[in-house]
């Protein structure tokens, strides 16, 4: 639903201010149009609090260490404020080029995770058809490889059947020959009688 923040800082000096943000507190940025800047920030958070007046709204930058914060605007004479502990962080004031204030702290109070960004979301997305697509393959080739070795297995088998049923086979042929052989005999043996047979009746 909310993809970002943009948050805008009125200024009567915005090109010095802009400066600043560039140079010192190394923002990218880009050009809009005009030379108007648009800044990216890193992630952000949002909190209400209570109060008796409505649309005031304050901004504050956060970073890991508010002293050496503080130490490195002093070195580019950037007025700072010295760091106060708070209940929520340690907090300084910075003076902009252009004369507005703008909150620096570094926090001790428990910050909530970043949603994931609508790159990150559709690369999550783009990483998931992928992962679908390569278990999809991963299958297909374990399909295709327990078919090749049922084939294999079915060839061996045939293999060993073929060798052991060729015993069997010559034991038949070997049974069958002498059969043969004694049917050619008795055939010869009739034919030789019959032989006989008619040399006697002439």
């Amino acid at each position: 639903m909310i993809t970002g923040a943009h948050i805008m800082i009125q200024s009567r000096d915005d090109q010095a201010d802009k400066a600043f943000l560039t140079d010192v507190l190394k923002l990218n940025s880009v050009d809009a149009g005009h030379g108007f800047l648009i800044f990216g920030l890193p992630p952000a958070e949002i909190a209400v609090h209570k109060s008796e007046h409505n649309d005031l709204h304050e901004l504050y930058f956060m970073c890991d260490d508010i002293d050496a914060f503080v130490a490195e605007m002093k070195k580019r004479r950037i007025t700072a404020s010295e760091p106060i502990k708070r209940s929520w962080g340690t907090e300084s004031d910075v003076t902009l080029p252009g004369g507005g204030k703008i909150g620096v702290y570094q926090p001790d109070h428990p910050r909530p995770a970043q949603p994931p960004s609508a790159k990150e979301t559709a690369l999550e997305v783009t990483e998931t058809a992928a992962e679908k697509d390569e278990k999809r393959a991963k299958r297909k080739a374990r399909k295709l490889k327990k078919a090749k070795k049922q084939k294999k297995i079915s060839k061996e088998a045939a293999k060993k059947g073929a060798k052991a049923d060729a015993p069997a086979v010559a034991t038949v042929k070997a049974a069958a020959k002498p059969e043969a052989e004694k049917r050619a005999k008795r055939k010869k043996k009739r034919a030789k009688l019959a032989k006989r047979r008619k040399r006697a009746s002439t």
